[in-house]
Parts: structure tokens; C-alpha cells; sequence
């Protein structure tokens, strides 16, 4: 019997995970990962909590508890970085992050002794690199993922340093941000334990805003000041790492410094490239072959195995090689540029521009829409049988293919929801 409560506990939160656009695959790795996060009460609690930012006396009412008893419970779990809790208008508000990334960085974002995290890592890694689906289903549905490249600044040219938007660029998160905090990077600390982790900075993965204010207040990450997080970054790209981060234009709040070896999202894009699975920047190297000396620093380098060292055909030097890139597995972060030593490589802009949900509540309404999980963000409250019964029935109406093309076209993504956004009273912070 306490089996079956066992599981019947961590299965309710398993869909309550997976009603938001990034989700986890249920399995038994994940409910031994959220074993170990998680008690029996704590996981049938959290099952019902809303998708959207929360306040206590919500959550007293979903779980008919005192308001004091279920505030005391919220905070024990933002206590542990497995909700996060922002002060906004002078009000605490509460929100379950997706488990990516959300809640599973965040428990190894610092060194802890009340969870095991060894053996939390081997989960972790066989859950995410050798079971698969949880990566597979995270990077490559829909048009619209979780995260995006920021390119490198430095290996612009003047020429294209014009055409570079304040939110492509890092370093304008890091000037903008209120507050910044940082902690350890999950995926080489995971690896660490697992004695696989390269040689990269571990304390340099940044967090910003409403992610940053409740990692810091609880001690999961450090603040600290535009000068530290800049010399941060540089530190990050000496190291020839990838800035990767979340997919907004406004309020961005974390941003990655990836290496190939480790990182979950590169190691996607390496695994699963045809599909897209993190937005590019808008460039794109140019290899000069006359100029390039076949060095391999390049490919060295690449993230995610774009460039290849290839006969570069000179009569004049038969056994010469020269870099070749693979434009459709190319993230355009210009890592590459920066380490030429004979400035054989330049970026160049993207035909296409890529585009950016402008916030959170734009990003997962598009991510719920190609998904066909829009029900699940409207009709929010799944404790109301009238609620569950119009997400069903919008579930349906979502899943004949002319309405989810209209609504998944670009037109929709860019100009329609972002209007409609903008226009409303209250800035969501989902």
C-alpha cells in the first residue's frame, strides 16, 4: 500500500511537471530524482499547485490548509531552491520552475549536505544522456526552446557590432540585471561526481532578476556586482565557453557558460542538430581557405563539432588542410573567430533574422501552442472540474492541424501575442 502511495504521489506531480511546456518524461529515473527531491507530501502538494506565479493564500486555498501552515511549507521548499519566491509590488509570490532549467540545476548549484549529490548526478546523467527521451522531448519539440546563443562580442566586427541588438548581447544582461547571482554550473559540477568533468570554470553560472533574488536570499548562489559578473564573462570566454541563455528579449534571467564536454544543451545540439534544439545567433562564420592554415584551433574549440578540418586542394600543398563549417549545426556564438590566430574566420549576418519571444508568458504560450499544452496555460486551476473540462476540450480543438497551424504561424509568434502582451496590465513573471 505504501508502494502504491508511493507512486501515485510522485506520479501526479510527474503530470503536473509535464502540463507546462517543458516537461519530464515519466520513468522510473524521474521518480527516483524527484524521490530524492521531494517527499510523498511534499510531491502530492506540489502536484497541485498553479502553473502561474503564486501567492500563499492561494496555495492555503488549493490545499485547504491554514495560510500560515502552507506559507511555512512554501518557504521550506524555496528554502531548498525547489520553488522560487520573488518579492514583487511588496508581495511574495511563489512559482515551481520546469525541471530544466529549473529545479534540477538548482540543486547542484552549490555544495549541500542534505541531499546526496552523487548519487543525485548519476541520476541526473543517466536520466538525461543514456535514457534520452528527456532530452530528446526538452530540445527538439516545437519550433520555440528553452534557451538561445548570445554571441560573442569581441569577434565582431565593427561593421557588425551595428547590426547587434542590446538582448543579443550579454553583457547588456549583466549591466540591466537586478539582482545577479552566481552559483556553481550544474552540468560539470553533475560531472564531477562522475569524475568526467573538464578542466572549465565551476563557479560562473548566472542567474539574474526574479531566478537570481530567491537562489541568492537562500544562499544557492552569491550576488554580485556588474564588475564581478563581467569580469565573469570574460573569464567565460578566455575559456573559450559558449554563452548560453534563456529565450526572451526582457528580463532574462540566466545565462550559461557552456563547454561541448558537459553541457547538457550543447551535448543536444551535437546529438540532435537537424532538429534546432537552441536558437542560433543571427551570424554565422565565413572561413577564408586562402587565408586559413589548417591549425585545427577552430575545431578544437566548436562547442558543438561544427567545424572540420578538410584537404583544402592546393597543388601547390597537397597534404594542406583547411577548416570547413557546418552551417546547420553552427550556433554562431563566433568562439571560433576569437580563436583563429590568423584571422582566417569572420561572422557574417544570417540571411534570416531569428526570433525572440519577447518575455516569459510570450515564450511559453508559443512553446504551449507548437506543443499542444495551450489548454493547460488558460484554464490554469485543474482543481476546478469545470476547468479540466475545458482544457480537454480546448486540448482537442488545438490538435486539428488548421487551428494549430494559424495559431503556430509566424505572424501569431512575432506581431499578435507580443501586442496582445504588452497591452496587458501587470507583467507576468512565468
Amino acid at each position: 500500500m505504501a508502494h502504491t502511495l508511493l507512486d501515485s504521489g510522485y506520479s501526479r506531480l510527474t503530470n503536473r511537471l509535464n502540463r507546462y511546456p517543458q516537461g519530464a518524461p515519466p520513468s522510473d529515473l524521474l521518480r527516483k530524482i524527484l524521490a530524492m527531491l521531494f517527499t510523498e507530501q511534499e510531491a502530492n502538494l506540489v502536484a497541485r499547485l498553479p502553473i502561474k506565479p503564486f501567492t500563499a493564500e492561494k496555495a492555503a486555498t488549493v490545499w485547504e490548509l491554514p495560510r500560515a501552515k502552507a506559507r511555512k511549507i512554501l518557504d521550506t521548499l524555496a528554502a531548498r531552491a525547489i520553488l522560487l519566491d520573488m518579492e514583487i509590488n511588496a508581495r511574495t509570490f511563489y512559482a515551481l520552475p520546469p525541471p530544466m532549467a529549473g529545479f534540477f540545476e538548482f540543486s547542484m548549484m552549490r555544495v549541500r549536505k542534505d541531499i546526496d549529490q552523487k548519487a543525485l548526478s548519476e541520476l541526473f546523467y543517466t536520466y538525461l544522456n543514456q535514457e534520452e527521451t528527456f532530452i530528446r522531448e526538452l530540445f527538439t519539440r516545437g519550433e520555440t526552446q528553452l534557451g538561445r546563443t548570445f554571441v560573442n562580442e569581441q569577434a565582431l566586427a565593427s561593421r557588425n557590432a551595428l547590426h547587434v541588438l542590446d538582448y543579443e548581447r550579454a553583457t547588456h544582461v549583466i549591466e540591466t540585471a537586478a539582482p545577479m547571482g552566481v552559483g556553481l554550473c550544474y552540468c560539470r559540477h553533475k560531472m564531477s561526481h562522475l569524475n568526467r568533468a573538464c578542466d572549465a570554470p565551476l563557479d560562473i553560472c548566472m542567474t539574474f532578476n526574479t531566478a537570481a533574488q530567491s537562489l541568492i536570499k537562500h544562499g544557492h548562489a552569491r550576488e554580485v556586482d556588474t564588475r564581478e559578473g563581467l569580469d565573469l564573462l570574460e573569464k567565460a570566454k578566455a575559456h573559450h565557453l559558449v554563452q548560453f541563455g534563456e529565450n526572451v528579449r526582457e528580463r532574462v534571467n540566466f545565462i550559461c557558460n557552456c563547454c561541448g564536454c558537459c553541457c547538457e544543451a550543447m551535448l543536444a545540439v551535437q546529438r540532435f542538430a537537424i532538429f534546432n534544439p537552441v536558437h542560433t545567433t543571427n551570424f554565422l562564420p565565413r572561413v577564408e581557405t586562402e587565408r586559413c592554415n589548417g591549425c585545427g584551433r577552430c575545431e578544437k574549440v566548436c562547442p558543438v563539432e561544427a567545424m572540420a578540418l578538410v584537404p583544402a586542394k592546393d597543388p601547390e600543398k597537397p597534404k594542406r588542410k583547411t577548416a570547413l563549417l557546418d552551417g546547420d549545426r553552427c550556433l554562431g556564438c563566433g568562439v571560433c573567430v576569437r580563436a583563429c590566430p590568423v584571422t582566417a574566420i569572420a561572422l557574417e549576418s544570417r540571411k534570416a533574422r531569428v526570433i525572440t519571444p519577447l518575455n516569459h508568458a510570450h515564450r511559453a504560450v508559443v512553446m504551449a501552442i507548437e506543443r499542444g499544452g495551450l489548454q493547460d496555460l488558460v484554464f490554469d486551476n485543474q482543481v476546478l472540474f469545470s476547468h479540466r473540462a475545458l482544457a480537454t476540450l480546448l486540448g482537442v480543438i488545438l490538435k486539428l492541424p488548421p487551428i494549430k497551424q494559424a495559431l503556430a504561424s509566424t505572424q501569431v509568434k512575432s506581431r499578435y501575442l507580443e501586442a496582445l502582451l504588452t497591452r496587458m496590465h501587470g507583467t507576468s513573471v512565468i
